[in-house]
């Protein structure tokens, strides 16, 4: 039976906080707990929420216990205010979502985009919550010439209304493969979002103090990680570079080229058959 829930949790001091934050209040998170089996939780991306995942759900659900969430200032989780939105605001979220609503178990941490990234960087830094991941074209890994394009993208959304802003850099990672319906879904909910959540989510991924997404840095943050690895990107030059990263023998990097950044809508079927059959080889 699928439960739902809202949680609750105390602040944390702001000493806690890697990048110096102005809030380590936790959000209260909606996520979806389905499915019987060993822990499966989804995080989704930028500007998106845990609708994203409807097409891997039911077939994960058959095999795994799936925690679904909804990230801070996202779907219909709590919107927190401007400062909130580091890479380790969104850490401290499910770090605590785990240790509070399931203590002592761990996870595989399924993550698209930025959720891939909050995925990883938690894996790093708590390895006891987290027994292996999944980046579905995470923001992860990325060339230094893709970094100056995202610094585009940053500066505008310091001055242009995010619904703009957005839905143009989305145009430039969707392929013939992703529907107009998709485009449409995509570009609507960044309407939704509040506009800080959105400019301020951005940045910090690719730039900064701490910054793990592009570069050098990247390569070093995901040699650092210990635990199997499964890395699916749209760049054969991407993938070839990152295969060497992963320490762990089961960790790999595939190419999907036929896809656009939302590989999983695109090609649903294919995803889930690659994702279940190397969580089960686990």
């Amino acid at each position: 039976m699928e439960t739902t829930g809202i949680l609750p949790v105390d602040g944390v001091s702001a000493a806690a906080i890697a990048d110096n934050a102005a809030t380590a209040r936790t959000a209260k998170l909606f996520y979806t707990d389905a499915g019987k089996g060993s822990n499966v939780m989804l995080l989704h991306g930028w500007t998106c929420d845990s609708h994203d995942w409807s097409w891997q759900c039911p077939a994960l659900e058959s095999k795994h216990r799936v925690v679904a969430v909804d990230l801070r200032g996202h779907g219909r989780s709590e919107v927190m205010a401007s400062g909130g939105y580091s890479p380790a605001h969104y850490v401290l979220d499910i770090e605590s979502l785990i240790t509070t609503r399931y203590a002592g178990e761990t996870f595989i941490l399924i993550g698209h985009s930025m959720g891939a990234q909050i995925a990883t960087r938690l894996a790093a830094k708590r390895p006891d919550l987290v027994s292996a991941v999944v980046s579905v074209d995470g923001a992860l890994g990325f060339s230094s010439e893709i970094g100056s394009f995202f610094q585009k993208t940053a500066d505008d959304l310091k001055v242009k209304n995010p619904a703009t802003v957005v839905p143009a850099l989305f145009e430039g990672a969707y392929s013939p493969a992703t529907a107009l319906a998709f485009r449409c879904w995509h570009a609507r909910r960044v309407q939704g979002t509040p506009p800080h959540v959105v400019r301020e989510s951005f940045a910090p991924l690719f730039f900064g103090a701490g910054q793990v997404g592009v570069g050098k840095p990247s390569e070093d943050f995901l040699r650092s990680i210990k635990q199997p690895f499964y890395h699916l990107c749209r760049d054969a030059e991407q993938a070839s570079r990152m295969g060497a990263w992963f320490s762990h023998p089961k960790s790999k990097v595939d190419a999907w080229p036929q896809a656009g950044h939302w590989i999983m809508q695109d090609r649903p079927d294919d995803v889930n058959a690659a994702i279940m059959a190397w969580v089960n080889a686990l």
